[in-house]
């Protein structure tokens, strides 16, 4: 969760607004306002002003600044939300940015405005570059999905032209250095370059702001022109850009920014942006843009869920109360949010927002009228209970992870192409290590045993977890099991040795039992088995086969067993 600093009398000016006089407000006033934005006092620095904030909630970008916290706190107060007349242009935009073909591959989107009339002052300058970085490491991936441009109107010329150029085409002086550089040398020697160039990497064209006049504004996502992008304390008139491959993010950051700048004071102008290509938002798109649509929700899902009444107008006032724009009827809310916010998911959404305003405090404690004590569930009971029966073998307990790559459970086990190697797989995965749901143990077993060759032998092994085979049936498409997975490694192991566990675990748990003869890809022919139980396949047991052995790399031969608790706890009478 995101930790920001801000300066006391700034946030004092702040939640008084930019035409009233700052009013002090003590500790105990601002710890009593914080949990309306789900934040927490951490420390505070009395000679230097500093208050360092907590912020609970990963879904309000617009909360994580000081103008944020203020904004919500002042809304509070004054019971309603302030007019942002951005938002609602009278005539079209005086200035343009116009985008140029090819990005849609590259860095598709942009937003911008400009902010007049407001001085920057240095706490104003300290809370943009905090604002700056928050949104764009956090909300924006590290700049993947969006990044932030500051720049000094005065100097740029309109129309601004967003494009593609070869690295090697354009040069600028980048902020932090005094000397220019090609785009192709940023990318390798400027430490924005190094830290961000993986963006862009694969391409053969980079992004680029220019000015009618030809000046670079920036090299989005990586760095500023030193010339235009150095924002300094009193400067009056801003240029403000949010480039990025999600649209509806890249709005709402621009719009945040605007908000904020408009607390402090500025006009803040619209920008027209024209794309060669479509958008979710047209052609032509007029940013900042309000984003938010009205969504109807019923008074007595709010009061059930909050599990008070409240009616429909009191609902109404605590949203409103929160920023929310509200049309009340006796037994539903129309709601929108304002145009900084885009978290309005689901109708308990709502619900929480009005818990907050409310107070929590205002709630009515209810006592629980039924008395439960906790208890483990049979399933886990039975898996205890399996656990004391292995290590009272001489077993030693692993505990793996259920995610694996694909190569482990099927390649590496002779799985592939075979009825063996179905898996749940993970839709866009950061890791092909971790891309799928293990569909039985023995792959996690011999991934310690791979890496156990200098331990004396021998290894007896096991672990009770979770697996997930596919099933068709299910709604989510797949079944989780608790499984028993066993192995022993050493020169001599086979198939007896194994056998004789399993025979011995089965009759403490008071569970005949049969084997079947049974072909599979991981076991040697004629070295494997199914285990019956009342009609029903239990698991596997038998030994590896030698491929398997030299594919994870180990050098003793390994026989294992695999049994399903859930069917073991599930038959007791």
């Amino acid at each position: 969760m995101p930790t920001i600093s801000v300066n006391r009398q700034d946030l004092e000016q702040l939640i008084a607004g930019p035409a009233r006089s700052r009013r002090c407000i003590t500790t105990e006033q601002l710890e009593a306002w914080l949990p309306l934005v789900k934040g927490e006092l951490k420390g505070q620095n009395i000679e230097t002003g500093e208050l360092r904030i907590e912020l609970q909630d990963s879904n309000r970008p617009d909360l994580w600044c000081c103008e944020g916290i203020a904004r919500q706190i002042r809304i509070k107060l004054q019971g309603r939300a302030p007019a942002y007349p951005c938002f609602s242009p009278t005539r079209q935009p005086k200035r343009r940015l116009v985008v140029s073909p090819g990005l849609e591959s590259v860095r598709p989107y942009v937003a911008a405005c400009t902010a007049s009339g407001y001085e920057v002052t240095g706490e104003g300058l300290a809370q943009l570059i905090q604002t700056q970085e928050k949104l764009a490491e956090i909300f924006g991936r590290k700049r993947r999905t969006v990044s932030i441009g500051l720049y000094r109107l005065p100097r740029i010329v309109f129309p601004v032209t967003y494009e593609l150029v070869k690295p090697e085409d354009a040069s600028f002086t980048p902020l932090g250095l005094d000397s220019k550089m090609t785009l192709g040398e940023i990318l390798v020697v400027h430490p924005k370059g190094l830290e961000y160039g993986s963006i862009l990497a694969g391409h053969d064209r980079v992004p680029l702001l220019r000015d009618a006049a030809g000046q670079v504004l920036s090299f989005p996502p990586i760095i500023n022109s030193r010339e235009i992008g150095e924002v300094q304390v009193g400067d009056r008139e801003l240029f403000v850009e949010v480039t990025g491959t999600d649209l509806p993010m890249v709005v709402l950051t621009l719009n945040i920014l605007a908000v904020n700048l408009a607390d402090r004071g500025a006009a803040i102008s619209p920008i027209e942006v024209t794309y060669p290509y479509k958008t979710p938002l047209g052609k032509t798109v007029t940013t900042p843009k309000d984003l938010g649509r009205v969504q109807t929700i019923r008074v007595e899902a709010i009061e059930a869920a909050l599990g008070q009444p409240l009616g429909a107008q009191r609902i109404g006032r605590a949203l409103r109360a929160y920023g929310y724009t509200i049309t009340t009827t006796r037994d539903k809310v129309s709601v929108k949010l304002p145009p900084y916010r885009n978290d309005l998911m689901h109708a308990v959404d709502a619900v929480e927002d009005v818990a907050i305003s409310l107070g929590y405090d205002a709630f009515v404690p209810v006592m629980p009228s039924q008395f439960t004590v906790g208890s483990l569930s049979r399933l886990e009971q039975w898996a205890d209970k399996v656990r004391d029966l292995m290590i009272g073998m001489g077993f030693q307990e692993i505990i793996s992870n259920i995610m694996a790559s694909r190569q482990e459970l099927c390649t590496h086990m002779r799985l592939a192409g075979t009825e063996w190697d179905k898996v749940v797989e993970v839709e866009n995965v950061m890791s092909q290590s971790f891309s799928c749901l293990r569909q039985w143990l023995t792959p996690s077993l011999l991934r310690v045993e791979a890496a156990s060759s200098r331990a004396f032998y021998p290894h007896r092994l096991f672990e009770v977890g979770e697996t997930a085979v596919p099933d068709p049936h299910e709604d989510t498409g797949s079944r989780t099991l608790v499984v028993l997975g066993a192995l022993i490694a050493h020169a001599g192991a086979n198939f007896s040795e194994i056998h004789s566990c399993l025979d011995l675990l089965l009759f403490y748990l008071d569970r005949p039992y049969t084997l079947e003869s049974v072909t599979h890809p991981s076991f040697l022919e004629g070295r494997a088995g199914r285990i019956m139980s009342g009609g029903q396949a239990l698991g596997l047991i038998g030994e590896l086969h030698p491929e398997v052995l030299e594919r994870w790399q180990i050098g003793v031969p390994v026989v294992a067993f695999e049994l399903e608790v859930d069917r073991l706890a599930g038959s007791e009478e």
